[in-house]
């Protein structure tokens, strides 16, 4: 049945989840460092999908395991530096320079013309969408080139994790891993922070944040993987800011400028451009 959903559909209701969970977050930031907050979205993630989910002995051997860790340490690294970059920079300046990462997947792999100007159109058009205003903040510049790479390493490793055995139980795994490995990084509010973890309150809030930024989009996202190759999935990532603005016009009532609204009308013409035969074909797994 889902196999009949189209794939962009797919990435507007992730979409629209990621958004309510990064309204959730947002009350977050005022009790503990953005590094904080993104290991504690990784928690939240990580404790649903291994409820959910409960990875058979076969999902912990040695091969599916260090695939898993990889793709759920790039997952978690990623949020990361783009909470760190959102927090000294303009939200919109940030978007415009991770989305670098998804662009240079689609351009690797883009084998027809047609293909390569999708790539263009949706990178043009995320640039219009994003509101991108330089700042002071070079920290902040390199913490969204960083959460780049990762969303690229995100994309490649997802797809080999999508492709090969279960994907969503090694995404289990792999996020619960990388829920171990970065806990130490929650100290880094010293003592406030430690007062803040131990709110009931803003623990509930982590676990939703989790399950609505991290579990409905990433298993979503493992769905598109196995039916789509990287490039066109990585044209497909453009609906995310697109969708943003559309949200903020139907829910707040934020009219879209000129540019965000030519913005918009380049990512949907990408995403219908871009050939679904245009990638290598996907393993049968």
């Amino acid at each position: 049945m889902r196999s009949r959903v189209p794939a962009p559909l797919l990435f507007v209701v992730g979409a629209l989840s990621l958004y309510i969970g990064a309204a959730l977050a947002v009350g977050l930031f005022d009790s503990l460092s953005p590094t904080a907050i993104a290991v504690l979205r990784m928690v939240g993630a990580a404790m649903v999908l291994i409820a959910w989910r409960r990875p058979p002995l076969a999902a912990w051997n040695w091969c599916r395991l260090a695939r898993a860790t990889a793709f759920g340490m790039a997952t978690a690294c990623m949020n990361i530096a783009f909470y760190e970059a959102i927090a000294r920079l303009p939200l919109g300046t940030a978007v415009a320079i991770e989305f670098c990462g998804p662009v240079a997947v689609a351009a690797v792999a883009s084998r027809r013309p047609r293909d390569v100007a999708a790539v263009a159109l949706a990178a043009f058009g995320v640039l219009l969408i994003a509101d991108v205003r330089w700042s002071d903040s070079y920290t902040g510049v390199v913490w969204a080139l960083v959460a780049a790479a990762l969303w690229a390493a995100y994309i490649v490793l997802g797809k080999k994790v999508a492709t090969a055995g279960n994907g969503l139980d090694d995404m289990a795994v792999g996020f619960g891993v990388a829920a171990v490995v970065l806990s130490p990084l929650l100290l880094i509010g010293g003592v406030d922070g430690l007062a803040a973890l131990a709110d009931p309150q803003v623990l509930l809030i982590a676990l939703g944040v989790g399950l609505l930024s991290s579990v409905v989009p990433y298993v979503l996202d493992q769905i598109v993987l196995r039916r789509v190759g990287q490039a066109r999935f990585a044209v497909l990532l453009a609906l995310l800011p697109a969708t943003a603005t559309v949200v903020g016009l139907a829910v707040l009532a934020q009219i879209p400028t000129v540019a965000e609204a030519v913005g918009i009308a380049a990512v949907v013409l990408a995403v219908m451009l871009r050939s679904k035969d245009g990638d290598a074909p996907a393993p049968v797994g």
